[in-house]
């Protein structure tokens, strides 16, 4: 009987040694599932709730909770939870009386970093407004497109974007739209100054009726993305969603007592849910930033006594591409939050900076299927478990580059791939993973969608990328499909630059697509262009043309003149051949031009110039 118990209690002291040999990452992910498990109770009980509870709600919590814990560090100013409160009450009574704003209405917001972006947003949803948020770099045509297919009532914009508004604002005005700058006064007819109507508001709260209707299914926020083609296109993010996307956060282990940089731009997805409300879910002191300055990063970070710092990948290149110091393991940064870090720059981030966590995640903002690498594998956006793949049923499928289609069977059934093998991710959509789409934009909606994947009438979102898994249960993403790439952290779509560029009486076609550049994330723009006949290219008027009508991010690095542009079977424009040929002038022999900003043209594109762009000697 001794034995028995003798061999029992060996067989339980060598258990865990026993599991972990054969699942080195159970611990891991039986307490990612315990919090993803919390989440969805959490979520019930604010779906049960009247009126629903949203992030709204939250903060106003955190108001009662700690009025006077620090909100938001600016700059030289310092901003509590109950400033915050105060002063999107005044904002929400001047937009009500002044824009006679209500419920269910939309505003676009044309603003950069700072705390009024907070405010305004606040204030609009005690109001039970959606807010539109406009990316600051868009002009013209994409600014009235973007601020169209939104349905806004209002837009208010920067003080130092006036002159963009100024450029539209007779659209603007035609279709009755009322236009704030955020000044003290304005001498633009059309143009209303906002913030000296604010100062004047009252900062008493609002009745909660003023909201009463809002569900968690009610558009909460149009956020604009590149997606596969076209211009930008507004993706209709409910509060539920909302919601979700501020509970990475607390996935990653982020608490109350931490401190979040914010410097990504909040009319991202990443700068405003993962960052701005995933923080107000976690009752944090936020200390935002205009822009991202690598020079700046540690000194802020030792300053402010930074715990937790978000990322693209673009972003930790560049601070590991820095000026080494001697103090740079000198912080208080535990936590790194974001996507599209390489594995090469994850090492030496972590060589050079120290012991700071990693947590790699994925998600398109439109999308129903995101990933988190809870467990810190170098190089991976997330781990595949059976539970993860209840919740949120996906796969891998064969994807054909040449048609730009998913291989389908005999039967007419897509193919997954098997692992190690790289697929086009897509998702399930279903009631607890739904696809809302776009605004107004029902075209688009339904390209994103594959019926009949792997059986008559199911239906899966394309999520456009390609990915791979490991035979530890590690996903990989390899690359995006599609006529969009990525760059400097933006999205952009290559059917938006080709309409600009044969705009010009010179050009007849444009193929734009994204090429890959040593030591960079993502891909820089590139265009092969066909000449009309007779004519030249003029590389002048060229950069002239791109860089009214483009930002920085979205105009074309590198230009190829091509007799023709090849085709497929079904008239769409090759890009993966020219894609994969790159920008090499020793190996591609047409003429290749580089948009040098130093002497504002198209220059024709040297050897030289070509291997100091490929060994980091010349940034881009």
């Amino acid at each position: 009987m001794m034995f028995l118990l003798f061999t029992l209690l060996a067989g339980l002291a060598i258990l865990p040694f026993v599991l972990y040999i054969r699942y080195p990452y159970l611990a891991q992910d039986v307490l990612y599932m315990l919090s993803a498990i919390r989440v969805g109770k959490r979520m019930v009980s604010f779906k049960n709730a009247k009126p629903c509870h949203t992030i709204l709600d939250c903060f106003l919590d955190r108001v009662n909770s700690h009025p006077e814990k620090t909100f938001i560090i600016f700059e030289q100013e310092t901003y509590t939870y109950r400033d915050a409160d105060k002063i999107s009450n005044k904002v929400a009574r001047t937009l009500s009386d002044h824009a006679n704003l209500k419920e269910g209405d939309t505003v676009a917001l044309f603003l950069g970093n700072e705390p009024f972006y907070v405010w305004i947003w606040l204030g609009l949803a005690k109001l039970g407004c959606t807010a539109a948020l406009l990316n600051y770099n868009i002009r013209s045509k994409s600014l009235l497109h973007c601020f169209s297919c939104c349905g806004a009532k209002a837009l208010i914009a920067a003080a130092e974007l006036k002159e963009a508004v100024e450029e539209v604002l007779p659209t603007l005005r035609e279709q009755n739209v009322s236009v704030y700058i955020l000044s003290e006064t304005s001498q633009t007819e059309g143009m209303s100054s906002l913030r000296d109507k604010i100062n004047l508001a009252s900062d008493e709260p609002l009745s909660k009726t003023l909201r009463f209707n809002v569900t968690l299914k009610s558009p909460a926020l149009y956020i604009y993305t590149s997606g596969t083609t076209g211009l930008p296109k507004a993706a209709v993010i409910n509060h539920e969603r909302v919601w979700y996307a501020s509970f990475l956060q607390s996935m990653a282990g982020v608490s109350s007592e931490d401190v979040l940089y914010l410097y990504l731009p909040l009319y991202h997805s990443a700068g405003f849910q993962m960052g701005l409300t995933g923080a107000i879910e976690r009752g944090l002191t936020v200390v935002m930033r205009r822009k991202f300055s690598a020079s700046q990063f540690w000194d802020d970070c030792r300053k402010h006594r930074i715990t937790v710092i978000q990322y693209i990948g673009e972003i930790m290149r560049y601070l590991c591409n820095s000026p080494k110091k001697d103090n740079e393991k000198a912080h208080c940064v535990r936590l790194a939050l974001g996507n599209g870090i390489r594995a090469d720059t994850w090492s030496e981030f972590l060589h050079r900076f120290g012991d700071v966590r990693i947590c790699e995640c994925y998600g398109a903002t439109e999308g129903n299927i995101g990933f988190v690498n809870y467990v810190g594998k170098i190089g991976a956006i997330g781990r595949v478990n059976f539970f993860h793949k209840m919740i949120q049923p996906y796969a891998l499928i064969k994807y054909d580059t040449e048609t730009e289609e998913p291989v389908r069977d005999s039967r007419g059934f897509c193919v997954e791939v098997p692992q190690g093998e790289t697929g086009l991710l897509v998702a399930k959509i279903t009631k607890t993973a739904p696809f809302k789409g776009y605004a107004k934009n029902t075209h688009q909606t339904e390209k994103k969608k594959l019926r009949d994947v792997f059986e008559k009438g199911d239906l899966y979102f394309n999520s456009g990328d390609l990915m791979k898994t490991d035979q530890e249960g590690f996903i990989y993403f390899q690359d995006r499909i599609g006529d969009t790439f990525r760059w400097k952290g933006e999205n952009v779509a290559t059917t938006e630059v080709s309409d600009i560029l044969i705009a010009l009486d010179f050009i007849e076609e444009a193929n734009v697509y994204g090429v890959k550049v040593p030591g960079h994330e993502g891909r820089i723009g590139m265009a092969a262009i066909k000449v009309m006949e007779g004519m030249e290219f003029d590389s002048t008027a060229t950069f002239e043309h791109v860089q009214s009508l483009l930002p920085v991010y979205a105009r074309p690095r590198f230009i190829r003149i091509q007799n023709s542009l090849d085709i497929t079977g079904t008239f769409k424009q090759m890009k993966v051949k020219l894609s994969e040929e790159g920008f090499n002038p020793r190996v591609i022999q047409d003429s290749l031009y580089f948009l040098d900003e130093k002497r504002k043209n198209y220059v024709p594109l040297s050897e030289d110039t070509y291997d100091s762009i490929s060994d980091g000697r010349l940034r881009l």
